[in-house]
């Protein structure tokens, strides 16, 4: 039953695609421009001009089509690809019908078959041939009148009777006309199930916006279609396409600069329109989700998937791409000033991807750190992680600063990867301290002094950051070219990186220096009490050499500093 679930789902997106692909092929093709050029050239005879608005309506046409295509019913959509397969098969046996043909009126042969080997050969061939698309047809259409899809058999049975080669040729043409009335009989019979069907279709949505609403309608059909999935198969078929393309017209191999150039460039190529845009965006969020997965299962394992089955959708990564990719303008480009800037918007989606790997990272590495977990593996992952979370950010702002010339943008770029560095710095950091009060014989004193002060480092470490790069698009907006969009930037990042910090950090260090302040203002315990009361400390539970004490009707509390 799963396996007939998973087919289903399978052929749930992959009958659906095409539909995709015609949309695609119908938005690069401009009708209107394609007459003007006919129109400018001397062949303004050609009769495809005269047609002109028949082709313009047949291109509104086949966007319905496709629109019709993609929301059909599974079950209706099997069906309709089963007609067209039927219909292929069917022309498959009048090629091989008229090869057939075509090869005796080129032997002249007349005389009975079984007396020329040659001849023998080719009517045995073409009649395996035509059994097998009459077979196929009927297991396809589902019925035992096999007869229904033999016409293109008629050359071969005339042949065997000896009937002269001229006759067999208008045998030949009257079962190419039979077969044609059969399609003919066909669709005039089932003509009104499009209609009949879009009825239906209609009443079930207008009950089902009446009773839920739109909302709901929209979250159905999304779930029904699969609209992530499909989009990103859509994707990659046009990309490996485009890879086949280029790779069956070069002879020799390319340079590792070329693949990368011709990495590049394939996927501009694959988004120069709304729906391959779509389609990469909506790749980017499941790539990104592979890498999350991959990231965790690499720090916790199976217990990964038990402990958080949800798991980060990579949806962040999928709508920076869409909103950087729309903001800019990406299919309107050329193919390399779209491949430049794309570099640059993936160099971002991948500054974001290192920086959701960090916050995945960043507990469980602690946690690993506080627990006195004494598996060597465990923590050669989560130091290895770490390490790579610290050198391929330093190692992406080296190569953006070695390609691309410094602006605004780029620094942003670059900001971003510094302050992941800086982050993951602070964790081993953190972590070290963890492991060196593991291997010690006494607690650390004023451990929590130790983080808060690495953690106040860090977040300083970080605002300085962000105030530089506020200033230096300050100094390029005043001093160089003034943009609405740039200036609206620096706004938003001088808001919330460096002012909303900055606040954030001076609440922090308020309140810590007032819990500082409160706990000095308990008496200090003397050597004669620590003695008498034996006792350890109520909130670390160790044993401590300095001690407050927090006396309170008949009680008293140790508190270690």
């Amino acid at each position: 039953m799963a396996a007939k679930e998973k087919l289903e789902a399978v052929l749930n997106v992959a009958l659906r695609v095409p539909s995709i692909m015609l949309l695609d092929v119908l938005y690069r093709w401009d009708v209107s421009s394609f007459f003007q050029q006919i129109q400018r050239s001397s062949l303004n005879n050609n009769p495809l001009f005269q047609y002109k608005y028949l082709a313009l309506n047949m291109h509104y046409v086949g966007y319905i089509l496709s629109v019709v295509l993609l929301t059909l019913p599974r079950q209706y959509l099997v069906q309709l690809y089963l007609y067209f397969l039927t219909a292929l098969l069917l022309y498959a046996g009048h090629q091989i019908s008229r090869d057939y043909v075509r090869s005796e009126l080129e032997s002249a042969y007349e005389g009975p078959m079984y007396l020329e080997p040659l001849s023998m050969n080719r009517f045995t061939t073409a009649l395996i041939g035509q059994l097998v698309v009459c077979t196929l047809c009927s297991c396809v259409m589902k019925t035992k009148q096999i007869w229904l899809f033999s016409a293109h058999m008629l050359p071969l049975l005339a042949r065997l009777c000896l009937v002269p080669l001229e006759t067999i040729v208008i045998i030949n043409k009257f079962a190419m006309i039979f077969t044609g009335l059969e399609v003919l009989y066909f669709l005039g019979s089932n003509l009104l199930v499009p209609y009949n069907l879009a009825k239906s279709a209609y009443r079930e949505l207008v009950q089902v916006v009446e009773v839920y609403g739109l909302l709901a309608l929209g979250m159905s059909l999304w779930n029904q279609l699969v609209v992530p999935v499909l989009f990103m198969v859509f994707w990659l078929v046009l990309f490996a396409l485009q890879i086949y393309s280029y790779f069956s017209t070069r002879d020799q191999p390319a340079s590792r600069e070329r693949l990368l150039f011709l990495f590049l460039t394939s996927i501009a190529e694959c988004c120069s329109t709304p729906y391959s845009l779509l389609g990469l965006v909506f790749t980017v969020s499941f790539v990104a989700l592979g890498v999350l997965t991959l990231c965790k299962f690499y720090l916790q394992g199976y217990r990964a998937f038990m402990n958080d089955p949800a798991m980060n959708r990579g949806m962040t990564e999928g709508v920076t791409l869409l909103i950087l990719a729309v903001q800019t303008g990406l299919i309107e480009l050329q193919v390399v000033h779209r491949a430049f800037l794309l570099s640059i918007i993936l160099f971002i989606v991948v500054a974001s991807i290192l920086q959701s790997m960090l916050e995945i990272a960043d507990p469980i590495v602690l946690a690993l750190g506080a627990s006195r977990d004494k598996s060597l593996w465990k923590h050669f992952r989560a130091v290895s992680l770490c390490l790579f979370l610290l050198i391929f950010p330093a190692y992406m702002a080296y190569m953006i600063c070695q390609f691309f010339h410094m602006d605004f943008w780029l620094l942003i770029i670059i900001s971003s990867s510094i302050l992941t560095s800086l982050q993951v710095l602070g964790t081993l950091f953190i972590y070290v301290l963890f492991m060196v009060e593991e291997f010690r014989k006494e607690p650390v004193e004023n451990m929590d002094d130790v983080i808060y002060y690495v953690n106040g480092t860090y977040r300083l470490l970080e605002f300085l950051v962000a105030l530089c790069v506020v200033a230096y698009g300050v100094s390029e907006t005043i001093f160089g070219e003034w943009t609405v969009m740039g200036s609206m930037i620096i706004f938003i990042h001088s808001y919330y990186n460096v002012w909303l910090r900055a606040q954030l950090g001076w609440k922090s260090f308020l309140l810590r220096r007032d819990a500082v302040n409160k706990i000095k203002s308990l008496p200090l315990a003397t050597k004669e009490q620590l003695e008498k009361h034996n006792d350890i400390c109520a909130i670390c539970y160790q044993v401590s050499r300095t001690v407050r004490l927090h006396l309170g009707g008949s009680y008293s509390v140790s508190l270690g500093t």
